[in-house]
């Protein structure tokens, strides 16, 4: 009681306003995502489709593709760089590491590091993957670096002990696949030709279901389906990186939708902005054939 006889307790209608206004802050900011050129672009439309009301942040760093042939300590300090980035210049609220090479070197790293939820595309994938097999015996295509991390042999060895299951894994490194992507040559004879000669191996594994380990090969899946042969059902990590995105959000109580309607939060779609550490204008370009109209326009990168 102060000496009016009156409570100096705060005010619950002033407190619990502060309270709203604070969620509503952090709510408010983008979710930040980052790949090295325009293959994270797959999980970017699978954020934007299930999370609509979250904006979004994405810095494609085509100025140093391809990631996969390029040392693992180099890989991670471009993670780094581009995920601080996201985080100190854009106030991210959680980070997506669209790349399956950067989070194969750099996620536990990035996790230490921040001071937000950061989330890969391995392990998402990597569960999708034992989920859909019925024979057990699946196969994971990627990069260079990411196959030589043994990522994806550790992500599906726990994911098969989460579900009780033995299943076996091929791994193979696809080379030259990233580059036909970012120069938008997904089909005709050279790009078929390549898979060919890099599938070889999974083609004799007797597998059932093979995961695209790189968000770049999701553009190449027609010619991947047909030399596979139908009787391998290719997995796409983007919708299931989504969903874990979806969870991380609601869990940490940072997600739009936790304040749906709330003051401050009128808006009901998410604002989306796409930079890039290259050239903008293909970036907005090459960008807009595979993701869509929300990237009318490309920014340079302030890194």
């Amino acid at each position: 009681m102060n000496r009016h006889g009156k409570s100096e307790l705060p005010d619950f209608k002033v407190c619990h306003g502060v309270a709203l206004l604070a969620m509503n802050a952090q709510v408010d900011r983008p979710i930040g995502m980052f790949d090295s050129g325009f293959g994270g672009l797959t999980v970017a439309r699978a954020v934007i489709d299930l999370l609509p009301s979250e904006d979004l942040i994405y810095i494609g760093d085509t100025a140093r593709y391809p990631y996969g042939p390029k040392p693992a300590s180099e890989v991670r300090s471009y993670a780094i760089e581009l995920a601080t980035s996201l985080v100190r210049d854009f106030n991210a609220k959680l980070i997506v590491v669209a790349c399956n090479t950067a989070a194969s070197v750099a996620l536990s790293e990035l996790r230490s590091l921040l001071s937000v939820p950061v989330i890969g595309v391995v392990e998402p994938g990597a569960r999708a993957l034992v989920e859909a097999t019925t024979n057990n015996r699946v196969a994971v295509i990627g990069t260079v670096g990411t196959i030589s991390s043994g990522a994806y042999e550790s992500a599906v060895a726990n994911a098969s002990r989460d579900v009780s299951r033995e299943v076996f894994l091929t791994a193979t490194a696809c080379p030259g696949f990233v580059e036909f992507v970012e120069r938008n040559e997904t089909s005709g004879q050279a790009v078929t030709e390549l898979a060919e000669k890099l599938l070889g191996p999974i083609r004799t594994a007797d597998v059932d279901t093979l995961l695209l380990g790189c968000t770049h090969y999701p553009y190449l899946s027609e010619v991947i389906g047909r030399v596979m042969g139908s009787g391998v059902r290719l997995i796409n990590s983007a919708d299931a990186t989504a969903s874990v995105v979806r969870d991380v959000l609601a869990e940490n109580n940072i997600s739009r939708s936790v304040v749906s309607g709330a003051q401050g939060s009128s808006r009901h779609s998410g604002l989306h902005e796409f930079y890039s550490s290259g050239d903008v204008q293909q970036f907005a370009e090459f960008g807009r054939r595979f993701l869509g109209p929300e990237l009318s326009v490309a920014k340079q990168w302030p890194k």
